[in-house]
């Protein structure tokens, strides 16, 4: 892995094992950002740390924390402050639990970080943790401190190296109450069944694959604006009108997809033979029972 700046240096306690880390970004944004301006003459806007008192403006140097009392009175705090609360997270990631991963719900997932090994004698214990972990195939639970508060973590191994994912709080997840649809449908087999097909057409996806096309099209604007150029048309949406049919919307869904990878759409070419056969078959039956007694009739009238 290459050098990068770590954010967090402490260790992680499992039971009376002290693994000296480093905790990095585990991610990067790579979305566009953008400047505000005055748009009448295109300078920038700044924003400018201001004292209230003095009413001037102060370097990052002069500037600490506080916490605004109700009356308003504001309390200092410093980092010192901080590093010396009573509390063995300060610079700890104790590990409380191990549990397996499907435990953990999506929704608690918060950033995620790499930890590495601060040292060479960090590295036994290291690995140590890492081969435990994917021997058991559970996850492990911890506690830590970050930026001024008491966070929950979530230990399992990516490739050779243990990852931390950040957690919320069990209490910090809103329960989904008034999202659902409050009326009441009834969903029917067949639908079900199309609703299946278009999944099994669909399939799987590589998401090593997939990109962002929204990043990506405001690169070629700025390129075409930085050089002179008109920027690229927006393409229009294709129109699509309400759908009345649900079973409708479905086939055609099915009907698309199966097209946009090169498959025939087997139910449609099946269905239409089959009617064409059923009819004819009706049809060469109704045509028989009719000139049957034409046949019967003709040599009646011939001896009479």
């Amino acid at each position: 892995m290459r050098q990068v700046r770590s954010i967090w240096n402490g260790a992680i306690s499992f039971g009376l094992v002290s693994i000296p880390i480093k905790l990095v970004n585990a991610t990067e944004s790579h979305s566009v950002s953008f400047r505000q301006i005055h748009t009448e003459d295109g300078g920038r806007i700044r924003y400018r740390k201001v004292c209230e008192l003095e009413d001037r403006e102060v370097t990052q140097a002069e500037i600490g924390k506080a916490y605004e009392d109700a009356d308003g009175t504001m309390i200092p705090i410093t980092d010192e402050d901080l590093a010396q609360l009573p509390i063995p997270t300060a610079k700890t990631i104790e590990i409380v639990a191990f549990v397996p991963a499907d435990r953990i719900d999506p929704l608690q997932m918060d950033a995620a970080y790499y930890l590495s090994a601060n040292g060479v004698p960090a590295a036994k214990p290291y690995t140590l943790l890492r081969e435990a972990l994917k021997r058991s195939q559970k996850v492990a639970i911890a506690k830590y401190a970050l930026r001024g508060r008491e966070r929950l973590g979530m230990l399992r191994v990516v490739d050779d190296v243990i990852a931390m994912h950040g957690l919320l709080w069990p209490d910090e997840i809103r329960a989904p109450e008034g999202v659902a649809p409050d009326t009441s449908v009834t969903v029917r087999d067949k639908e079900l069944d199309l609703a299946d097909a278009l999944m099994d057409t669909l399939g799987e996806v590589d998401l090593a694959d997939l990109h962002d096309d929204y990043r990506e099209a405001v690169e070629e604007m700025i390129t075409a604006k930085a050089s002179g150029e008109q920027p690229a048309g927006t393409p229009a949406p294709a129109r699509s009108g309400k759908v009345l049919d649900l079973m409708a919307a479905l086939e055609k869904s099915v009907r698309e997809a199966q097209e946009s990878r090169g498959a025939e759409p087997a139910k449609k070419a099946e269905v239409r033979p089959l009617a064409k056969k059923s009819t004819a078959k009706k049809t060469t039956k109704q045509t028989t029972a009719k000139k049957a007694p034409t046949k019967k009739a003709t040599p009646r009238k011939r001896t009479a």
